[in-house]
């Protein structure tokens, strides 16, 4: 089982949670980007640079991921290919997208970008907090802790 990143949007706090997580439970990690990262030195860690433009990250982790894998990712379009794959996605929020769920937040991200088109709704989501990094370490160790090689 492989740990993707769409890494281009993914907070700093959360890289660096996966990084010691990678690390610490010996499970790969890739984080797909565009520009550069710098992430630590290590076996289970990597990085793939991509072609700057729209979605060649996200084609990238869809042409690459496995069944099982878990993807990193705010990008709800991405983690419903994502989870038509047999993987999961994990929002670095903390909301896990799986078969049960991602068809009806790929609905309503759909409907309120159009609201948002056409003037009715603005903003965006709130600022990243530590509620939310604790939500998603805790979706994560839940991951690990399944996945994890005997």
């Amino acid at each position: 089982m492989r740990i993707w990143v769409d890494a281009d949007a993914c907070p700093a706090v959360v890289k660096e949670l996966l990084f010691r997580a990678a690390i610490r439970t010996k499970t790969m990690l890739t984080l797909v980007a565009n520009q550069g990262l710098a992430a630590p030195r290590s076996e289970f860690i990597s990085t793939l640079l991509v072609p700057s433009g729209m979605n060649v990250a996200d084609r990238k982790i869809i042409e690459l991921v496995q069944p099982g894998d878990l993807v990193i990712t705010a990008d709800i379009p991405l983690a419903a290919e994502v989870v038509a794959k047999d993987a999961l996605a994990l929002d670095p929020r903390g909301e896990l997208y799986t078969g049960s769920n991602v068809g009806q937040r790929l609905a309503m991200r759909n409907l309120l970008d159009e609201l948002r088109g056409g003037g009715h709704v603005g903003g965006g989501p709130p600022n990243f907090s530590p509620k939310d990094l604790k939500a998603f370490a805790n979706q994560l160790d839940r991951w690990l802790a399944k996945n994890k090689k005997p």
